[in-house]
């Protein structure tokens, strides 16, 4: 509502916009559009780089065509995988990898040992805790 009576005013000629309103209009989408959508998809390509120069000889991954192996060979921009019982090898170039699924175990492992750690941490503290009070009762 308060827009339209923006534009009949304006289409009067009684009130001008000043044409930094509409340079810092252009700026705040720009600035929206960098934090919702450049962003975060920069963040991702960083991890996915990340994940690919740290697959190692060894490792189980999954191309994007979704063929799963275990990493034989590692150069620069190719790596040899072993696929299946019959082990057959294949070169992949590296941009290929979807996920590392050893690296994925192994943070899973992680978090477990740090949940369980944190349990345990929490159940002592309870612990001493309820000691603390039995040991003042029984004093009294």
């Amino acid at each position: 509502m308060n827009f339209l009576l923006f534009s009949q005013t304006a289409a009067d000629g009684t009130q001008k916009s000043s044409p930094w309103t509409m340079i810092l209009l252009m700026v705040a989408m720009f600035a929206i559009m960098y934090f919702v959508m450049i962003r975060p998809q920069k963040k991702r390509q960083k991890e996915e780089q990340e994940m690919r120069s740290a697959v190692d000889v060894g490792d189980e991954i999954t191309t994007i065509g979704g063929i799963c192996g275990r990493v034989v060979t590692v150069k620069e921009e190719h790596l040899i995988i072993e696929t299946g019982a019959d082990r057959n090898r294949m070169q992949i170039t590296k941009w290929a990898i979807q996920q590392n699924n050893t690296a994925n175990e192994r943070l899973a492992a992680e978090r477990a040992a740090a949940k369980e750690a944190a349990e345990k941490a929490k159940q002592e503290k309870l612990e001493a805790k309820g000691k603390g009070k039995k040991k003042s009762k029984k004093e009294d």
